[in-house]
């Protein structure tokens, strides 16, 4: 499957449920492997928000987001509709700081984009197969949710409120295909009791009675009602048979549940790609969603993390000896610090640094509990980076790698006598007037030790001696 983004810009305008702030959002087509993300037009530089789960700050009564200081309230119902329609990539600018609540559901959204219509991208579609079942529970508050492997994408979700009006209800979706018939449309709903605390709370500043389903959970006097009505602007309000205000007709029996569905789906877009699992959720809420969330992203990167360890088999023959890296580097005993090089290709290699008891610095440092310093697998790292740029040299021995910039150095665990240093560099940008630019791993087994990004300038120090004139070679 090819990744996908929409074929043109959306706008959409409304007010947002909480801040009641009018907002014109428009969703836009962006490029590969961009995923979702939000920007705040209205504020200072224009700062852009990821779709992340780690970047939930919180989830009273929505998914909110934030970075740098710049938030984006109640992002679950548009995430829902590019999710559930298979949209891989959009970029939703915002006017304010909400996503307008539009009916309370996702079917205005998903409209649009249906309209709009997608288009496929050169970039394949990168799935999370679930490798084993990965569960979250809230015992005080009943939640239990469990993600199970499968070759596709369903939904599972029980309600229980212990409400005589609203009792258990199931909501299920076996492919996402059916998302846009089946759970688009439904909307979000509250209780009675929760309206009233939210209105004096002054927290649902733009809620009306068109954008949710309203749950009366006890009996309710005639003043009371006509203090709704006046609060919400309507001639009358009403208690249904149902138990539920004559605000709206219910779309779904179980629309509630069918809500839940839809917000379950819009919180695990925050994992940051699509995911292939048998999903079952009992009770859930955006709090319980979002833990769930980071759940499977924790083991997603633990997963990648672990793709990209080096395999170093000591009985092959490696790309490179110790003779051969010197002849590339100028570093000589006892500062050369790559004994092997064991991948090279022209964008990344693998070098192998053997860490013995009788290296020259473990005298001097720690010396009763020897450490490698952390500079001296810093500096292998910039020779193993210096092995990879010269690799492609015609005649290395007249050039230099001169390091010109360290950031982001991690250093995740000690290095001690025994252990064999694995360092994969790989650059992060074409070589451009001889400047490269590279990300470092050093890993001991599949445990990363040190972590870093290196700038270098390649130099030529002298012309060959083909060039040169007498004087010169002399």
């Amino acid at each position: 499957m090819k990744q996908t983004t929409l074929k043109g810009k959306i706008e959409f305008r409304g007010v947002g449920l909480h801040t009641g702030a009018d907002t014109l959002m428009a969703v836009l087509p962006a490029e590969d492997n961009h995923g979702y993300k939000f920007q705040r037009m209205d504020l200072e530089g224009q700062p852009i928000i990821d779709a992340d789960c780690d970047l939930v700050v919180d989830t009273s009564r929505g998914t909110t987001l934030e970075k740098n200081g710049a938030r984006v309230y109640t992002v679950e119902h548009i995430l829902a509709a590019l999710a559930g329609l298979e949209v891989d990539n959009a970029l939703i600018q915002l006017s304010g700081p909400e996503i307008p609540i539009m009916d309370g559901s996702a079917e205005i959204f998903v409209k649009e984009i249906v309209k709009m219509g997608t288009v496929e991208l050169d970039s394949e579609r990168e799935y999370f197969v679930v490798p084993q079942n990965i569960t979250y529970q809230e015992n005080d508050r009943g939640v239990e949710m469990i993600a199970m492997p499968l070759d596709d994408y369903r939904l599972t979700v029980m309600v229980d409120y212990n409400s005589p009006v609203l009792g258990s209800q199931h909501a299920s979706i076996t492919s996402l295909k059916d998302f846009k018939d089946e759970v688009a449309a439904s909307r979000t709903f509250c209780f009675l009791h929760e309206l009233e605390a939210l209105l004096k709370a002054n927290l649902i500043k733009g809620g009306d009675l068109s954008n949710a389903i309203v749950i009366v959970d006890r009996h309710v006097e005639k003043n009371e009602l006509d203090h709704l009505a006046e609060l919400f602007n309507k001639p009358s309000v009403e208690v249904r048979k149902e138990g539920i205000l004559n605000n709206v007709d219910l779309r779904f029996q179980n629309e509630p549940a069918r809500h839940k569905l839809l917000d379950l789906i819009g919180d695990l877009a925050l994992v940051g790609m699509p995911i292939k699992a048998q999903v079952m959720a009992a009770r859930p809420g955006h709090a319980a969603n979002v833990a769930f969330a980071k759940k499977i992203k924790a083991l997603i990167k633990k997963k990648r993390s672990k793709a990209n360890v080096p395999t170093y088999d000591p009985n092959k023959k490696p790309v490179l000896d110790h003779v051969g890296i010197g002849n590339l580097l100028p570093h000589k005993f006892p500062f050369l610090l790559v004994d092997k090089v064991i991948e090279l290709s022209s964008t990344h290699v693998v070098a192998i640094k053997n860490i013995t008891a009788d290296q020259y610095f473990f005298p001097g440092h720690f010396p009763g509990n020897p450490i490698m310093p952390g500079v001296l697998m810093v500096e292998a790292m910039a020779q193993s980076g210096g092995v990879l740029v010269l690799s492609d040299v015609p005649d290395p021995e007249n050039y230099s790698t001169y390091f010109m910039k360290i950031d982001n150095v991690k250093f995740k665990d000690k290095v001690v006598p025994g252990d064999t240093l694995i360092i994969r560099m790989d650059l992060t940008a074409p070589i451009r007037r001889g400047v490269c630019v590279m990300k470092g791993t050093g890993f001991v087994g599949e445990k990363v030790v040190i972590e870093a990004e290196l700038m270098a300038q390649v130099i030529r120090d002298r012309a060959p001696k083909e060039e040169q004139s007498p004087a010169t070679a002399n």
